[in-house]
């Protein structure tokens, strides 16, 4: 799910970028150089460094393909001509900054003295070799591998060694300018390296006094020195956290603000091929952003990584010199927001049964109270989707009907009348003498819901998590944005100051979703209301456990034996009561016996009279004349539907596994055999026997509303109710026992009851 930042507007004027390329493994003497390197690509001034990490593979050797795709990056490249087009019709000049030489010459200087070796040499320990010694070896490698990447894409690309004395003398500075516009001016790409082969330093990789140190304090050095617009250092990880990026509670930092995060920072070890590492890229990119020069570090293993910062998404950690006036960014808000709705669902939880009951019936008044404005502001967006295009289905589900906040008020009543959920006691064991311990029901703590279109779902959501006591995070389809905006605060309004509004949160934009998919810690889990992709993206998107369901391919299967009066009734209502529903029919199944039955014709006569628009199956378009259905697979959520002709219930069992979603599916037949085959054997959420699929419903379950359905198979299944937001927790009571190694405890593990 990208996001655009609006902090990173600046990318539209950025023309001149340097590339500080990343390096990653044993082949450096090849390659690592490759990826240190400050690209400036014709393009708009990009100068991009990437790292040893990113072009080495684990073992140390060379990563060829990585190297490729992050060339594929520059203007002018083959393989990837829709971005070549797209950087040159943007203008921008891209530098390398890579490093490596040294890596590629210690490869082939130990590969030449191991063939070069008699076998009582290899016995002897292995001398280190000299690093000046391997950077002048390994550098007309390292460039010859630039040169054969650079030539297959039709690029020209040239060498540029520098040491740290050479940038005391004012008149080489002047002269590099030069030669660097000169080169960009001819398109061709300036890749620059140290010169370790005559450095004067005695240690280079431990040496850090000087004008640069590394490769990437070269990069932020040449930004300057050559007035680039942006600086991107090309890291193995996806940017800046706020520790190790292996530990858990290391959390990315998408804004570097040096006087909030200069002191919470821990560093890892530095590079494991390089002399840089995630330490010496932020000291580079602090020293070029507070000198002018935005810089962002990155994944530089990412596809596009470098595309995606020049349309400025929200990608990596961004450093800019004026980043301490975007300390409201969203990303704090994210987290303060998930934090809020954590510690107000502590206070609900404390309230007693009655008092969170209480806040249900006052939510249920205010609806009514304000059903006008919220028809009102309802209204305007329906009015605006009609406008913008939007299809029908979707403008339905946006519609709030008459007589709907009146049965939504209804539900909340019955949810708010039902037996308290939370402190459950489930199950009660006797452990030991006088230990007793408790199973017990509680809150899951926070839930992020996306949803799309249906405003009716705020409601519904919102009265659920009152009742389970949990923290609650909404995010609606930007179609609903008035709608949804007046229904939380009517909600919001109706909840107590000792809760706090914060408890249900309203988030209005795309980019704090992605924040919040990030809030593993304080967000406990993710349910979407929406299409599949909405579905697929952010299970994709989050470490978060994600409840829900992709489609909702129903199907309702006629057997031979079918009252067909009765069919009919299902499968019209099915069908027609509200198309767009996740629960209603989209497969129509029926007995081959039934193809020519005239109770099968007056059901497909009352569809089409309806205005349901029939497609076939193979069978069923060739039988029946039908328009072919491009796939059994396909949710229609409109007056649509597919018709086809089964042998058996097996083979309606095998067409449903097959095809369905695992959602709802019916089964109409007066055979009660036929039938418990079908209800036993179908792996979905819900089976009905001579029933609507429509029943499928949180409120029509008696559940008294639904966050949503899942089609999972772990912790909640088919509608989710107050049940699905509930876990589980242990209460031991004892009077000072120990385990002492099971001395002189004597377990009974005996059942008691609940009361």
């Amino acid at each position: 799910m990208a996001s655009v930042d609006p902090s990173r507007s600046f990318v539209r004027d950025v023309k001149r970028v340097i590339i500080k390329i990343i390096r990653s493994g044993a082949l450096l003497g090849l390659f690592c150089g490759l990826l240190d390197v400050t690209a400036y690509v014709e393009v708009a001034n990009l100068s991009t460094l990437v790292g040893t990490a990113v072009v080495s593979r684990q073992d140390g050797r060379l990563a060829l393909g990585r190297v490729g795709a992050l060339c594929e990056q520059v203007p002018n490249q083959r393989k990837v001509a829709m971005q070549v087009k797209e950087l040159n019709s943007l203008g921008y000049e891209v530098i390398l900054v890579t490093s490596g030489a040294v890596g590629v010459g210690r490869q082939r200087l130990r590969y030449r003295k191991l063939v070069n070796s008699s076998f009582a040499d290899l016995q002897k320990p292995q001398m280190e070799l000299d690093g000046k010694a391997c950077a002048a070896v390994g550098q007309s490698g390292l460039m010859a591998l630039y040169d054969m990447l650079f030539n297959q894409l039709d690029v020209s690309s040239s060498q540029l060694l520098v040491t740290d004395s050479d940038f005391e003398n004012p008149k080489f500075r002047e002269q590099l300018t030069e030669t660097v516009e000169s080169l960009l001016d001819l398109k061709v790409i300036p890749i620059f390296n140290e010169n370790d082969a005559i450095s004067t330093r005695k240690a280079p990789y431990e040496d850090s006094s000087g004008i640069f140190w590394d490769n990437d304090s070269l990069a932020g050095l040449l930004a300057l020195e050559l007035k680039a617009d942006l600086l991107i250092l090309l890291s193995d990880v996806d940017g800046l956290y706020s520790g190790p990026p292996s530990e858990p509670s290391s959390k990315i930092i998408h804004t570097y603000i040096k006087e909030k995060h200069q002191q919470e920072i821990t560093f890892g070890d530095k590079s494991r091929v390089g002399r840089g590492g995630m330490t010496a890229k932020v000291k580079a990119a602090v020293l070029a952003s507070n000198s002018g020069t935005p810089v962002v570090i990155t994944s530089g293993f990412e596809n596009r990584s470098i595309l995606k910062v020049l349309h400025g998404e929200k990608i990596g950690t961004l450093f800019h010199k004026n980043a301490n006036l975007w300390e409201s960014s969203k990303d704090v808000s994210a987290r303060e927001m998930a934090v809020a709705a954590r510690d107000c669902s502590r206070h609900l939880q404390n309230l007693s049964s009655e008092e969170r009951k209480k806040i249900l019936l006052d939510v249920a008044d205010a609806l009514e109270a304000n059903e006008d404005l919220i028809r009102s502001e309802n209204e305007a967006d329906v009015a605006a989707a009609q406008v913008a295009g939007y299809e029908k289905p979707l403008v339905a589900r946006l519609t709030i009907k008459p007589g709907k906040i009146a049965s939504l008020a209804k539900s909340i009543r019955t949810l708010a009348n039902m037996e308290d959920p939370i402190n459950q006691i489930l199950k009660k064991t006797e452990v030991a003498d006088d230990l007793v311990l408790e199973k017990t029901s509680c809150p899951l703590g926070v839930l992020l819901i996306v949803f799309e279109s249906r405003p009716d779902a705020l409601v519904q959501i919102a009265s659920l998590a009152i009742r389970s006591g949990n923290g609650l995070l909404l995010k609606g389809g930007k179609e609903a944005i008035r709608s949804n905006t007046i229904l939380h605060k009517v909600i919001t309004d109706a909840i107590p100051r000792n809760v706090g509004e914060k408890l249900i949160g309203l988030v209005t934009t795309r980019d704090e979703i992605a924040d919040l998919l990030k809030l593993d810690d304080v967000i406990d889990l993710v349910i979407p209301r929406g299409s599949n992709k909405l579905v697929s993206q952010i299970k994709a998107s989050t470490k978060i456990p994600v409840l829900g369901h992709a489609d909702g391919i129903c199907h309702v299967y006629i057997d031979k034996s079918a009252d067909m009066d009765m069919a009919k009734h299902i499968v019209m209502d099915a069908k027609i009561d509200y198309p767009a529903a996740c629960n209603a029919m989209e497969t129509l199944l029926v007995h081959k016996d039934l193809m020519k039955s005239p109770g099968l014709d007056d059901i497909l006569v009352a569809l089409k009279t309806e205005g349901v628009n029939i497609y076939g199956g193979p069978i069923a378009h060739k039988a029946l004349g039908f328009p072919k259905a491009v796939s059994f697979h396909h949710e229609y959520s409109s007056m649509a539907c597919t018709v086809e002709f089964v042998d058996d219930v097996q083979s309606a069992i095998d067409h449903i596994h097959r095809y369905g979603s695992a959602h709802t599916d019916c089964i109409v037949t007066t055979d009660d055999k036929v039938a418990e085959t079908f209800l036993r054997r179908v792996d979905s959420a819900a089976v009905f026997h001579n029933a609507s699929t429509r029943f499928s419903d949180g409120a029509r379950f008696g559940l008294g509303a639904e966050v949503g359905i899942s089609t999972g198979r772990i912790h909640a299944r088919g509608p989710v109710g107050v049940e699905g937001l509930l876990t589980t927790r242990w209460i031991l009571r004892g009077r000072g026992q120990v385990v002492n190694g099971d001395k002189d405890v004597v377990y009974t593990h005996k059942s008691l009851p609940l009361q």
